[in-house]
């Protein structure tokens, strides 16, 4: 049998990163709001919507939080559905965090693109906290900000003030709009 050249193995890892992580995706949007919805009820849980958000907030998971918030919010009061979104994001963004300070960048790497690494590394060394405020603020991938950051070793506190503060206004304004 012949071996693998390193650069065929990081293929493999990251062709079967992708689709572990598209198959989660699939499994966690099956199992809450394709569930209910296949039901035919529209009585969504908070507990599917902490699982999306959750889920969402996982670098390795691509998400539309935005859209399960405004999705969900008919059905909540408007402080119930933003602050498990502000629980549920901080989370998965401390978890972000803490892989980015544990696990090696060429590791990490063959979870997500160098490119995106490397950009997100750019992003906060030029602007540092306003990087990650205007990242949790849009819908733009605030995990992978976390992520780096912890690569970086940034300073935890900032990341969490920044962060936060990104996450209340967004879902205020997304509140507020829908």
């Amino acid at each position: 049998m012949e071996k693998l050249k390193p650069s065929d193995k990081a293929k493999l890892i990251k062709t079967g990163a992708v689709l572990l992580s598209t198959a989660v995706a699939i499994l966690i949007f099956s199992l809450t709001v394709g569930r209910e919805l296949y039901y035919g009820e529209r009585n969504e849980s908070l507990m599917s919507f902490v699982i999306i958000n959750f889920a969402g907030y996982l670098f390795f998971l691509l998400m539309p939080v935005e859209m399960a918030f405004i999705y969900y919010l008919p059905n909540f009061p408007d402080i119930k559905l933003i602050g498990a979104a502000l629980i549920t994001a901080f989370l998965a963004q401390l978890a972000d965090y803490l892989t980015g300070r544990t696990f090696s960048l060429g590791f990490l790497s063959s979870l997500v693109s160098k490119k995106k690494i490397l950009k997100g590394e750019e992003y906060i060394q030029k602007y540092g906290n306003l990087t990650i405020f205007i990242f949790n603020l849009l819908p733009l991938s605030s995990p992978i900000i976390a992520l780096v950051a912890g690569i970086l070793r940034y300073r935890f506190r900032d990341l969490i003030y920044c962060s936060l503060a990104g996450l209340i206004l967004k879902y205020v304004i997304l509140s507020l709009i829908f």
